[in-house]
């Protein structure tokens, strides 16, 4: 049985679907618990840029990361992407409004985060919903998020919008959510390809925002699965997916500081033409007996709180 069979427990009948097309959402179950997993080490970076033809940056990310082992093995470590939208600096606001929201309801609470984060991206929904209501100025404004926690040796996701989770583990590529996008609709019932998908004049028109509604539908997994030495999370808003490929993002973020990984991809991004703000995170784990590669960042070049 394949790596992606064991991860979302397909029948072995089934056909595997190509690396960069995992669609977890809709399969995932048992992906065991971390009981056993080595303590593992996680080195973090984080970009953003506004592209090479809008003044404004909408994106907004953060990964935050608790300051001592104990806490961290209590909280665990977040990271989240979001994209907002919406005139008169709108989506900007929007896309902070949710970030914050969502760190506050993750500083505040160590429940199980397969009930808190779903919850806490519910949180910054009607935060933004509310603001926009009571300020005609922003009326209409709202944002993506991709929201991560990794804690006790499992990670877990929650999401809304078309930004987009990915695994790289054992020297492939998977995309670990599902956009919310109409055109994404037409590949899941099988219209058109993925392909031709990337090419459709509507495959940034979403189905789904932060903001948008009073109630908005989160997509989580079902459970977290567990996380080895070696893996590692990209977290990314489309204006780094839309002109840079799963392989590129493959062979960028393998094998080098997250940090330098982050501000390479954004320079691709920029040289592919920056039609829109760039955003991306990465989380690299390694064993915690392992040490960090010569000259590596530390990770204070991620924004992390003191």
């Amino acid at each position: 049985m394949s790596f992606l069979d064991r991860l979302f427990s397909r029948p072995a009948s089934a056909t595997p679907p190509s690396a960069g097309s995992v669609r977890p959402t809709a399969e995932l179950s048992r992906l065991g618990d971390g009981a056993n997993a080595p303590e593992l080490r996680i080195e973090a970076g984080i970009a953003t840029d506004p592209g090479c033809v809008r003044e404004i940056n909408e994106d907004f990310l953060r990964i935050i990361r608790p300051t001592t082992p104990d806490e961290t093995a209590r909280r665990g470590v977040l990271a989240v992407v979001c994209d907002g939208m919406g005139g008169h600096e709108a989506g900007e606001i929007a896309s902070r409004l949710a970030v914050e929201t969502i760190v506050k309801r993750f500083e505040g609470d160590e429940g199980d985060p397969l009930l808190t984060l779903p919850k806490a991206l519910q949180a910054a929904n009607r935060a933004i919903f509310d603001s926009s209501d009571r300020n005609h100025k922003l009326k209409g404004m709202g944002t993506t998020c991709t929201a991560l926690v990794l804690r006790g040796g499992l990670a877990y996701s929650a999401h809304v919008g078309d930004s987009r989770l990915y695994l790289i583990r054992g020297g492939e590529i998977f995309l670990m959510t599902e956009d919310h996008s109409a055109v994404m609709e037409l590949v899941r019932r099988g219209v058109i390809s993925r392909e031709e998908a990337r090419h459709h004049p509507d495959k940034n028109v979403i189905s789904r925002a932060l903001g948008s509604h009073r109630e908005v539908q989160v997509t989580g997994w079902p459970q977290g699965f567990a996380v080895h030495p070696g893996d590692t999370f990209l977290l990314c808003s489309d204006g780094l997916y839309d002109l840079v490929g799963d392989e590129v993002l493959l062979a960028t973020a393998r094998d080098v500081h997250p940090q330098v990984a982050c501000d390479r991809l954004v320079t691709l991004a920029r040289e592919a033409g920056g039609h829109d703000n760039i955003s991306v995170a990465i989380l690299a784990m390694t064993a915690a007996s392992e040490t960090t590669p010569t000259g590596a960042k530390e990770t204070r070049a991620v924004e992390i709180p003191q």
